[in-house]
């Protein structure tokens, strides 16, 4: 089973389940499932290839979706679940698939499309450090920085670097060949009609207008969100208004 870590415990209100997204982990989302936790039990999970969940030679969405499944029956489900990026496209593909595992969705800043661009150049980055020469993490931010312009990236690519043992907790070999399944969406005649919410950076073109079809044809009951000011890690980059959006639409009746 996935790894999880928990904070708080079951209340009267439905759990949360948040799903990191590519090259991420649930320590990740630390700060925000602590906080989201003072009403309600939280589970951050490390998807498949990521953190210290089990690694494998594939990586695609509907084996991420049964990953997702044995978590929440272990929970005793149903739970809301947030996904964010990847890690929203496997909720989806949760919702789609097994609906009364979900009481409602919160999809952050991804839509149910396949993607025409990749993110390939982070793997090759990763995998160009050479860690015989870094024994902290900080070391590690001189080797990145020709193939990765962008110092938040870095930073969060950092997470996953274990250094005194010199690895990468992310499973390059495997996201580097499934790179083509990350980027798609399987193509599943279904719909979910349960509540969910597309909350989306301002700044991102990952929820672009012409989704809306698609995203509605799945999820008829679909409502959209924007947080001004972020871009495809809205979570990090807005966390107070991202948490305050999430803690309204998880109390609306």
């Amino acid at each position: 089973m996935l790894n999880m870590i928990e904070h708080g415990t079951p209340t009267d209100k439905p759990g949360l389940v948040i799903v990191h997204g590519l090259y991420g982990s649930g320590r990740n989302w630390g700060v925000i499932a602590k906080r989201l936790s003072d009403e309600r039990h939280v589970v951050a999970v490390d998807m498949r290839n990521h953190g210290a969940s089990k690694w494998t030679t594939t990586h695609n969405y509907p084996e991420m979706a049964d990953d997702l499944a044995e978590v929440l029956q272990s929970l005793g489900g149903p739970y809301d679940v947030l996904g964010h990026s990847m890690g929203g496209k496997a909720s989806m593909t949760l919702a789609l698939t097994q609906p009364e595992l979900i009481n409602r969705l919160i999809v952050a800043d991804i839509a149910p499309v396949a993607y025409g661009h990749t993110q390939l150049q982070y793997v090759k980055a990763m995998q160009a450090v050479d860690l015989s020469q870094v024994s902290r993490k900080t070391e590690a931010i001189p080797l990145l920085e020709p193939y990765v312009d962008d110092l938040q990236l870095i930073s969060f690519f950092l997470q996953s670097l274990d250094a005194p043992n010199k690895r990468w907790t992310l499973n390059l070999e495997t996201l580097e060949a499934e790179m083509t399944e990350i980027m798609s969406f399987p193509e599943l005649d279904a719909a979910y009609d349960g509540r969910v919410l597309f909350l989306s950076g301002a700044d991102s073109d990952y929820v672009k207008p012409e989704y809306r079809d698609k995203i509605k044809a799945l999820f008829p009951a679909a409502k959209f969100m924007k947080i001004p000011g972020a871009g495809h890690w809205l979570h990090a980059q807005k966390p107070r208004e991202f948490e305050a959006v999430v803690r309204a639409w998880l109390a609306r009746d």
